[in-house]
């Protein structure tokens, strides 16, 4: 059973991440800030889910959320970076768009950094303390409301890339490393939305073509943010 808080009386963002392991695609992350006697049996980390569980459970987290968002870091960010800071800063910016503001962060897995919240928001400069909890989206209730509003979003971003880039069958491996969708990069080589650094076969050209992302916006950094609250 899932546990609704770290420490009773304070609000708690869980947050967590989803395609990490991709080899295509951005990485995606949640934060979600559940309200205090928040109950949902379903709910647990989204990989002990089916895909028809947790599109069930999706607009119940948005709906009943006191606040949520998603927000991702593209392919070329994640070359750049690596796939554990890229990580990281798209929980950082899943946070910044929290309308109530968490007095702290809970996070799935055993690695992040310091946040401190963004100019333009009511605690502008406040560094928010957090604590790292490996396998805390079977642990605690907003990590898994936080894993399933991550994943869901992610994989409806796939589904709709695949109709550009069908050859590679997203919408069924979701970008993950398949040996389906190896062998496509080997035939067809590597679209603009494949990670370089993740060892792809680097032979073919590289596709220019790159896809609208669905609800959402740019940033300068080629971030993307999700809606929220």
């Amino acid at each position: 059973m899932l546990m609704p808080y770290l420490e009773k009386g304070r609000i708690e963002a869980g947050c967590d991440e989803a395609g990490r392991g991709c080899l295509a695609g951005p990485v995606v992350a949640a934060a979600v800030i559940l309200p205090e006697g928040f109950e949902n049996d379903l709910l647990n980390d989204s990989k002990q889910l089916t895909e028809k569980q947790r599109e069930a459970l999706r607009p119940i987290i948005e709906r009943e959320a006191l606040a949520w968002a998603v927000a991702m870091v593209d392919n070329h960010e994640i070359d750049q970076i690596n796939i554990l800071n890229a990580s990281i800063r798209a929980m950082h910016l899943a946070l910044d768009q929290l309308k109530t503001r968490p007095d702290y962060i809970i996070v799935d897995g055993n690695k992040f950094k310091p946040y401190t919240s963004p100019i333009g928001v009511s605690d502008a400069g406040r560094e928010i303390g957090h604590q790292t909890i490996v396998k805390g989206d079977g642990k605690y209730m907003s990590i898994a409301a936080a894993s399933v509003l991550a994943k869901t979003h992610r994989d409806e971003l796939m589904m709709n890339l695949d109709k550009e880039h069908p050859e590679y069958d997203w919408k069924t491996n979701k970008g993950y490393p398949t040996k389906a969708h190896r062998d496509a990069i080997a035939i067809h080589g590597m679209t603009d939305l494949h990670r370089v650094t993740f060892g792809a076969p680097k032979s073919k050209p590289v596709a220019k073509k790159r896809a609208s992302k669905k609800k959402s916006a740019k940033t300068d950094n080629e971030s993307t943010l999700f809606a929220l609250e």
